[in-house]
């Protein structure tokens, strides 16, 4: 037979979330809000996808993520393993013209709505 402890009285964690209720959204929060209603969050999306694509940049994470498989062994290896190998190098290797072509579409979203 076990004896039972007894609980350790603790203060209540307190929530996060209700602190938050009180406080104002931050500027990246309006702006991300602002782009989902008006759709253009997705619109960026499927243009990032689309960019993505055309350049190679998926292939070359596909190989990369096959490659990682055989190394480890295809019952060795998790999507959490995946992706915390490869999106280090996928961030990296985003092309600078696709990049620059989404920022310049955030920033014309961005005058467009501040006027």
């Amino acid at each position: 037979m076990s004896a039972k402890r007894s609980s350790i009285n603790r203060p209540p964690t307190p929530d996060v979330d209700r602190d938050r209720e009180n406080q104002e959204p931050t500027l990246q929060e309006i702006i991300n809000i602002k782009m989902i209603e008006s759709g253009e969050k997705e619109r960026l999306k499927e243009l990032l996808r689309e960019r993505l694509i055309e350049c190679g940049w998926r292939d070359e994470m596909k190989s990369l993520c096959r490659a990682y498989t055989r190394k480890k062994g295809r019952n060795n290896v998790t999507v959490d393993d995946l992706v915390h190998v490869i999106t280090p190098k996928g961030r990296a290797s985003v092309p600078d013209p696709v990049k620059a072509e989404l920022l310049q579409r955030i920033r014309s979203f961005l005058a467009s709505t501040a006027t």
